[in-house]
């Protein structure tokens, strides 16, 4: 729920933040220059200490919820996207009649106001896969371009961080979004969004797949949006945006008002007569999925007026983040691939097909996503696949359905639940001690995996699930199989389970 609500009405005004973590203490300061009076509440005792430092006072959720009259104290809510709608601190107040706004909102808000310049231009990306490598491969073409801009939003730097940077001050804001800080901000009107794709991912949140799409195009509502056409999903929004101007991108030759690969090169049909952009080769990461995002962010970026010189540049000089599609080792003529960062089956698609044949690391939380469709087709390029997480069961299960022929390892520990449902779909189990932590899990599944490989082999993690069942992130996944695998020897790398 959101409604119109002026920061000049919040001066002397109760302002509840929901949530400690780095989006909520983000907010803390801009509603206190606003006059507000700032109470964050969370569960997590030292999150609210660090907010305490900061200036605004403190109750846990526990409390709160337990005297739920003290919410009709606060003018407005300013919710963290962790929480859910139907979260009972959120129902509370919508049922009280107060606005519950995102952080991304309140941004929105205080970057209109001017209470830190005049407003900057929002170039936003969302979609289920892809966000951050586009988002990151566009902030490299503004740098190119010499266009004073910060990546940020669910990249990592808060989009209210990012407006009180005065040295430099950016004029542009590249800003990934994700569903959960779309529903949030209504009122979002970039001057370019793009819907990279949309696939099956945070059902349980949005409460199903329509509510979850809704979301998504909420990037599509100011002047420009950008289209993924590859995606029927996303592509199915165009004839619904209210946008003045919508673009297509396609990994293909480009039609009018689209942009597309021809004769090995980026091209721009949709702000130009077919102008080269920047060439296709040596484009990171490789494959489809890379050049989509890199049409993507060409396409926002010329939105915004950069030239192609600029484009090709940024392109060229972007470096892949971290677990995404991030090749870590060869060893014995195997290549080794972290892809933690997809966390659904939607995501882990593109980074198999990007090798012919690989060893696949999967497993973890699927978050009600189904995988029968990734493997039908990833199938043929399967040489084995090692399995571990809560939800391996799923994965086994569905490997046994449609790739039969592949060998499949599930790695365990002895306390895990459905090892028996695992053991009938799985070619080998692996059972580890009970109370074997993460790492040495992973340990245990890299080593697995190399012994499955053969030379010319990429053994791929894409777990196509979230890493919260075992890990602290995907990050913490990502960096357990890189530490594993740099543990490896040639002689690991046998062709044969062990």
């Amino acid at each position: 729920m959101a409604e119109d609500l002026e920061l000049d009405r919040l001066r002397g005004r109760a302002v509840l933040v929901a949530g400690a973590g780095i989006s909520g203490r983000a907010t803390i300061e801009p509603l206190r220059e606003l006059g507000a009076l700032v109470t964050v509440t969370d569960s997590n005792a030292d999150a609210l200490a660090e907010c305490a430092r900061l200036g605004a006072a403190t109750v846990p959720i526990d409390d709160l919820l337990a005297d739920r009259e003290r919410v009709r104290d606060f003018a407005l809510v300013v919710t963290s996207p962790g929480f859910r709608p139907d979260a009972p601190l959120l129902s509370a107040a919508a049922g009280d009649g107060i606005p519950i706004w995102g952080d991304i909102e309140l941004s929105w808000h205080v970057d209109r106001s001017g209470l830190y310049g005049p407003p900057r231009r929002w170039l936003v990306v969302t979609g289920t896969n892809g966000k951050t490598t586009t988002t990151s491969m566009l902030q490299s073409i503004l740098s190119a371009a010499k266009v004073p801009s910060a990546a940020c939003g669910n990249i990592g730097l808060p989009v209210l961080e990012a407006l009180r940077q005065t040295s430099p001050r950016p004029e542009v804001l590249a800003v990934e979004l994700s569903s959960f800080q779309l529903h949030w901000a209504p009122s979002v009107r970039p001057a370019a969004g793009a819907v990279l794709n949309i696939a099956e991912d945070h059902l349980d949140w949005h409460g199903g797949m329509q509510s979850y799409i809704d979301a998504k195009a909420r990037a599509l509502t100011g002047n420009v949006a950008v289209l993924g056409l590859d995606d029927d999903v996303a592509a199915s929004l165009a004839s619904s945006s209210p946008a003045e101007r919508t673009v297509g991108f396609r990994v293909g030759i480009p039609g009018p008002g689209e942009l597309g690969i021809e004769n090995g090169h980026l091209v721009d049909r949709a702000f130009a007569d077919g102008l080269r952009l920047a060439p296709a080769e040596g484009i990171t990461p490789s494959g489809p999925a890379g050049l989509m995002d890199a049409l993507a962010a060409a396409a926002l970026a010329r939105a915004a007026g950069v030239g192609p010189e600029a484009v090709a540049r940024g392109l060229a000089s972007y470096v892949v983040g971290p677990h995404r599609g991030a090749r870590v080792a060869e060893i014995g003529g195997v290549t080794f691939v972290d892809d933690s960062k997809a966390t659904n089956p939607h995501a882990a698609g593109p980074s198999i097909l990007a090798h012919q044949r690989v060893v696949w690391i999967a497993g973890g939380l699927l978050k009600g996503a189904q995988v029968d469709d990734l493997i039908v087709e990833v199938a043929d390029r399967l040489t084995g696949v090692v399995l571990l997480g809560r939800d391996a069961t799923h994965i086994a299960e569905s490997l046994a359905r449609h790739a039969p022929e592949v060998p499949v390892v599930s790695v365990e520990t002895g306390d895990d639940a459905g090892v028996s449902a695992v053991a009938r779909a799985a070619t080998r189990r692996v059972v580890l001690p009970p109370g074997t932590d993460s790492d040495a899990v992973m340990a245990a599944v890299v080593r697995e995996a190399a012994a499955l490989a053969t030379a010319g082999d990429a053994v791929v993690l894409a777990p196509a699930a979230a890493s919260l069942d075992m890990f602290d992130s995907y990050g913490h996944r990502g960096r357990s199989f890189a530490d594993a695998v740099g543990r490896l020897r040639a002689s690991d790398i046998t062709g044969q389970p062990r």
